[in-house]
């Protein structure tokens, strides 16, 4: 029943949505310099090579499942997590992961802490314009989660207004409940919002349609917990440096890894094969 849940709000969302092919350019640039004997040196700028150069693809995350996290082992695990293993291994690097603050992700790739933000991030016109972004490759929307005996109240966007939400701070969860101007409380990440609604403390959140399939409901960790109202459709992608010519490698691989079957197969092990965008 979940699974239909989550394909019925995704199948909405994708008939209303643009096609998004990608939010900037990606071609590798390479620079000039002049001493003062007039010499001259290319100095490039390649994230590629600087990537392949320090033998690691730094991943920007936040605690997101199904798309990245920690299995008992404590290794990174998701759907976002397992591609970006796949994709660092192409390049013939290793793939690191680094929890981040989603507020500062653009500080973050700009200072070189991080390589890329590969966390089910919404394509949204700040994204857009801070980022080099991929094609999209999965759908999603903003969904309201509220404990599951009262539910059946809050069935409507009219209905949820008057509520007092939890939203990861810098989400597009976060830009939903501002447009419905309800009151709200920023959190570190969507986990620590889905807490706040289980504690008592908030009287909902909002979080991706993704994560609601994986954490809510019978089964689950919040087994008392429920999703309902679908506030928008949206689009992930996944944002590099503005110029980076690793746009472009990941765009190639995505459509490889998509038409020999790689790209299904590690989504149909976290169950998001219904949200897949065709390459």
């Amino acid at each position: 029943m979940k699974t239909k849940k989550l394909l019925a709000l995704l199948l909405a969302g994708a008939m209303s949505a643009s096609l998004l092919t990608g939010c900037g350019g990606g071609n590798t640039e390479s620079t000039t310099t002049t001493d003062d004997t007039g010499d001259t040196s290319a100095e490039t700028t390649s994230d590629l090579a600087y990537v392949q150069d320090k033998g690691t693809l730094v991943v920007g995350i936040t605690e997101f499942e199904p798309m990245d996290y920690q299995n008992a082992d404590g290794e990174w695990i998701g759907f976002d997590a397992d591609m970006a293993k796949a994709f660092a291994e192409s390049l013939g690097v290793e793939a690191e992961f680094q929890v981040i603050d989603w507020d500062n992700k653009v500080m973050e790739l700009d200072g070189k802490t991080i390589d890329v933000v590969w966390n089910g991030m919404t394509l949204t016109d700040e994204v857009t314009s801070a980022m080099d972004c991929t094609n999209a490759y999965c759908n999603n929307a903003q969904v309201v989660i509220v404990p599951k005996d009262v539910a059946d109240q809050y069935q409507d966007v009219d209905s949820v207004k008057g509520l007092s939400f939890a939203v990861e701070s810098g989400s597009a969860g976060m830009e939903q409940v501002q447009a419905l101007g309800a009151n709200y409380t920023e959190v570190a990440d969507q986990a620590t919002a889905l807490m706040e609604v289980a504690s008592g403390t908030s009287d909902a959140a909002v979080i991706d349609s993704l994560m609601a399939a994986a954490m809510v409901g019978e089964g689950t960790s919040y087994a008392d917990l429920t999703y309902t109202v679908g506030l928008n459709s949206e689009e992930y992608g996944v944002g590099f440096r503005k110029g980076s010519d690793l746009v472009e490698k990941l765009n190639d691989f995505f459509k490889t890894s998509y038409d020999d079957g790689t790209m299904m197969k590690i989504a149909e092990t976290y169950g998001v094969q219904a949200a897949i965008i065709e390459q």
